[in-house]
């Protein structure tokens, strides 16, 4: 959701129509029962009333409603792929979408299944699968944060070789930076840190060291108390959206017809987990050689 805001922010300034979507991770059933506009697609708007103390999608919308933005940020409850497919498809329809731009902070969604470790793939993948069934004009995946995920394992280099697999697909569509000098970037920064100063408890990591990266601070940056210790390694290649198209991407995941038919994120986990238990050999990991 917040990876999104400086492509949205560009794509406001520049005339067009943009809609802002998330797979919560709040407990979406505790807020206003008039906030629900389709089963499993909640409007949060900036007075949506929740006693969930952890509400980024709210956060967001009061942020954007400061801006003079549109303030709408949709919901999705944590699924399986057959209802936040359901999910997408009320929006898409309602909304009249001629273009879907799923946006992962992070690189685990340009995982295809068989690499050294995959990170946390669920909702990336699970947004993926239920998009890849569904008819949108344009349809694009794009990953902001390169270098989060090798916190959670993920091997970058075999990242880079699968944008290279891509690009001789015709799947791979380039890159773009967020210059740090620019109005994208310095009001992406200052939603991060009302998102911090909204949940103190807990900042988000993966947005925080992108904020972090667009200011041009490099290394181990400590930006809360869960951050530090030599964990972190902030860099400017974390300012980078690299986008591939989302059919092309779909088409090369080596499990994704193994969570087709879920319902629930728990079926989604366990048949991963199941896919992986059966993998008879992972892509050997490699660092990076210069």
């Amino acid at each position: 959701m917040y990876a999104g805001l400086p492509l949205a922010l560009a794509l406001w300034r520049g005339g067009a129509q943009v809609h802002l979507a998330s797979l919560s991770f709040s407990e979406l059933e505790l807020i206003d029962r008039e906030a629900w506009v389709a089963e499993h697609v909640a409007a949060v708007q900036p007075d949506t009333a929740s006693p969930d103390w952890y509400f980024p999608e709210r956060t967001l919308a009061r942020w954007l409603a400061a801006q003079e933005l549109p303030s709408t940020v949709y919901a999705f409850p944590p699924l399986g792929v057959q209802p936040l497919r359901a999910a997408y498809r009320h929006l898409v329809e309602h909304l009249d979408v001629d273009a879907v731009v799923l946006v992962d902070g992070g690189t685990d969604v340009l995982l295809r299944g068989d690499e050294s470790d995959l990170g946390t793939p669920v909702e990336d993948v699970t947004s993926l699968a239920a998009m890849a069934a569904l008819d949108v004009p344009v349809k694009l995946v794009t990953s902001l944060g390169f270098g989060i995920d090798a916190y959670d394992g993920v091997n970058h280099v075999q990242v880079l070789e699968n944008l290279a697999a891509l690009d001789r697909d015709g799947g791979y569509l380039g890159a773009l930076s967020i210059p740090g000098s620019s109005r994208e970037a310095a009001l992406y920064r200052d939603a991060v840190a009302d998102a911090q100063a909204a949940t103190p408890d807990r900042p988000s990591i993966v947005q925080g060291q992108i904020a972090a990266a667009t200011s041009g601070a490099c290394g181990d940056v400590r930006f809360s108390r869960r951050t530090g210790g030599g964990d972190l390694f902030v860099n400017p290649l974390m300012a980078i959206y690299f986008t591939v198209d989302l059919d092309k991407l779909a088409a090369r995941c080596l499990y994704l017809d193994r969570i087709e038919n879920t319902i629930g994120r728990r079926q989604v986990i366990t048949r991963i987990q199941a896919f992986r238990d059966e993998l008879l050999s992972a892509r050997v990991p490699r660092a990076f050689p210069h």
